[in-house]
């Protein structure tokens, strides 16, 4: 179920909401100002952090290799 996130147009808030089924556009309300007038905003998907190979420590490598050259998986 996907989160989307809105602009509304008449009072220019932001807001995201959270689709069940087969809501439409039209069935977006602003929580503002309850305005049925919004555009659809391109969110950045949300990423994965990984850890930089300067992060690495030798308590981290189950390998026992180190984490030169990604020995343990992490890099």
């Amino acid at each position: 179920m996907p989160i989307y996130e809105y602009r509304c147009r008449e009072c220019a808030a932001t807001y995201e909401v959270l689709h069940l089924g087969r809501e439409t556009a039209a069935d977006v309300v602003c929580p503002s100002c309850g305005s049925h007038q919004a555009t659809r905003l391109i969110s950045a998907p949300a990423g994965v952090a990984i850890k930089q190979e300067s992060e690495c420590s030798p308590s981290d490598c189950r390998a026992g290799g180190g984490c030169c050259g990604g020995d343990c998986g992490l890099n």
